[in-house]
């Protein structure tokens, strides 16, 4: 089963809600949905195309490239540094799990590593 992009989308706003220190908002555009953690994003919800529901995220640039090559709906990172975020759309592979995973790192990498999950 793949995930459609509301699903995706979905997941990843479930996921960064449980996380320590986060905030969202809308600094950008009405379209964009930005959380951050103490002030550095690490997740953007894009909803200004309906036919492209996407999430951006960071990433360690070698696993970046690992993602992108293994799934044809990882792409680099829209409106951002292409080497260090990358944008996951609906796709084959793209699981629940993988989603949240990447949400969790993605606030790991911006909080520089000293935050952890709520429990």
């Amino acid at each position: 089963m793949i995930f459609s992009g509301v699903q995706l989308q979905k997941v990843a706003r479930d996921a960064a809600s449980t996380l320590e220190y986060v905030s969202r908002g809308h600094p950008f555009t009405p379209h964009l949905e930005v959380w951050k953690v103490r002030d550095k994003v690490f997740l953007i919800v894009t909803d200004d195309d309906p036919d492209l529901q996407i999430i951006t995220v960071k990433v360690d640039p070698h696993y970046a490239d690992a993602l992108r090559r293994d799934h044809e709906s990882i792409t680099p990172g829209r409106y951002l540094d292409k080497d260090h975020w990358i944008s996951v759309g609906e796709g084959s592979g793209v699981t629940k799990r993988l989603v949240e995973d990447l949400v969790r790192g993605s606030h790991d990498l911006a909080a520089g590593g000293q935050m952890g999950r709520r429990s």
